[in-house]
């Protein structure tokens, strides 16, 4: 016994100085898009109500604990997006998450309308690779600088520069977005010399097709401990370990909470964990939603529900638009919508971008909210006069990173063509025909689509030139009447055809 009490007392008093351990824990989010309730994804859905539980009940018990978002959480569902983002302010205040960085979708309402939205969060929106185009100036700051007793937590973010694709160019006018890789270096400069650990909040995703990956930022970079990643919607159970850096991130839609713990002793992380809390592991942490934050969407739901309940039309029949499918292939509902757009247009053919499509057309009641859902943007949609060359154009860029999805594949009416995908890009569109006659890439057609494209977005600059004769309106009302006009049992199929695929089913 007296042998033991020397040795404890030993312990005690001998222990090297500076030597202590610290548990921090971070929560983190990517990708909400405006899913806030439990039922949201046909339930798959955590609940923001459910997460601010959890983090809170976790708080309660350690104080390092943080909460960083990675983006596209001011759009997604009509909930929000009909108040450019003013809806999920409260939700997110009352929230009490720590930091976030802006998503691509944070530019849909505008550059002018996120600073708004940017300016009313009680926590900072960080981005170091956005600037202004005037004067070279960060639109936001360039990282924040948080701390655990004696520990320094450095944390900076990263926007995608793909949002000058997936963004209408005028929303994105006055602004540049910088390297991630090079900018990241230059903060990590900056932040290591004076931090313990450093953190990078991104919005850049893992996409095997994209030239801007949170893989390229840690793999050609020395000294971030962690990178909270989003933008390609992916699941990394335990994470992803890319040199000495631990790339995080949760999938979307708020199927999971992320939680990251960081072990720190004697000045060095000892240990870095990660997992995603589904739903129920979310429920065991917290059984009950937090209140306060439940009334708050419950006011906003009560205030939407006679709005968005309202009947619009009358579906015979769903119509899926999942990913990936819509965003590779030939789908009714794409079918529908260019039917639609060529219709209200009176034009020779109609091409509907399949990142403007967003959610299924339900059978029976078709409901503004549903509506609004398919459509969110609320794209104008125009006509133009446009060359058989242009038209090929298209069709190339539309099918150039097959089989990967891609929000510019097109979905078309009032033509069709084929494609062969073993063929280098720009030379894949094979037979292209407008009606029931061969393209003539000399002739001049008439072609309606929405604004998003004849602005240049979606990889399609050349359409900027094009010769606008006629505007339409506005994307979901013209939906809206053609559904009620003719409904959507003589959607005809076969415009898009890929030649690898035929040859396959043939050889088997």
């Amino acid at each position: 016994m007296k042998k033991f009490l020397m040795a404890a007392l030993l312990l005690i008093f001998f222990v090297p100085r500076g030597v202590s351990a610290e548990e921090i824990i971070i929560f983190h989010t990517n990708d909400m898009h405006c899913r806030i309730l439990n039922s949201d994804e046909k339930g798959k859905a955590v609940g923001l109500a459910e997460m601010v539980a959890a983090v809170k009940t976790t708080k309660a018990k350690s104080k390092n604990v943080f909460w960083f978002d990675a983006g596209d959480t001011f759009q997604g569902l009509p909930r929000v997006n009909i108040s450019k983002g003013e809806n999920m302010l409260p939700l997110l205040n009352a929230a009490g998450i720590d930091l976030m960085v802006p998503g691509n979708h944070e530019f849909d309402y505008g550059l002018n309308q996120l600073e708004k939205l940017s300016k009313k969060l009680k926590f900072p929106t960080i981005a170091a690779n956005i600037s202004l185009k005037s004067n070279r100036e960060l639109v936001f700051p360039p990282y924040k600088i948080l701390k655990c007793g004696n520990i320094k937590i450095g944390v900076f973010g990263l926007a995608t520069p793909e949002t000058i694709n997936s963004a209408a160019p005028e929303n994105i006018a006055d602004v540049n977005f910088l390297d991630p890789v090079e900018t990241a270096k230059k903060m990590i400069k900056i932040l290591r010399p004076q931090c313990d650990i450093l953190i990078a909040v991104t919005h850049l995703g893992i996409e095997e097709i994209s030239n801007f990956k949170s893989e390229s930022v840690a793999a050609e970079t020395e000294g971030i401990d962690l990178i909270i990643d989003g933008h390609s919607h992916t699941e990394l159970p335990e994470g992803l370990t890319v040199k000495n850096t631990l790339i995080v991130q949760t999938g979307c839609f708020t199927h999971n909470l992320g939680r990251v713990t960081i072990d720190f002793s004697d000045g060095k992380i000892i240990s870095k964990k990660a997992e995603l809390l589904n739903p129920a592991a979310v429920k065991n942490m917290a059984t009950a939603p937090d209140k306060k934050l439940m009334q708050r969407v419950q006011k906003l739901e009560d205030r939407n529900q006679k709005f968005f309940s309202q009947v619009l039309a009358h579906s015979d029949k769903k119509l899926s638009a999942a990913r990936p499918w819509i965003r590779t292939e030939e789908k009714e509902i794409g079918n529908l919508c260019a039917d639609a757009f060529r219709w209200k247009g009176g034009t020779d053919i109609a091409l509907v971008n399949c990142g403007s499509i967003r959610a299924d057309l339900p059978a029976g009641d078709v409901t503004r909210g549903d509506i609004l859902a398919i459509m969110q943007f609320g794209n104008q949609i125009k006509t133009a006069e446009v060359d058989g060359k242009t038209i090929r154009a298209i069709l190339e860029i539309s099918v150039s990173v097959f089989p990967n999805e891609y929000g510019s594949f097109m979905q078309v009416s009032g033509m069709n063509f084929t494609f062969d995908p073993s063929q280098p890009v720009g030379q894949r569109v094979q037979d292209i025909f407008i009606g029931d006659e061969p393209l003539d890439e000399n002739k001049i057609y008439t072609l309606t689509t929405s604004d998003f494209i004849f602005s240049g977005g979606g990889d399609y600059t050349f359409m900027k030139n094009a010769k606008i004769i006629k505007v339409c309106g506005i994307d979901n009302e013209i939906l809206t009447e053609y559904i009620n006009k003719f409904g959507v049992n003589k959607i005809s199929l076969g415009r898009i055809l890929n030649l690898q695929d035929i040859e396959e089913k043939k050889a088997a």
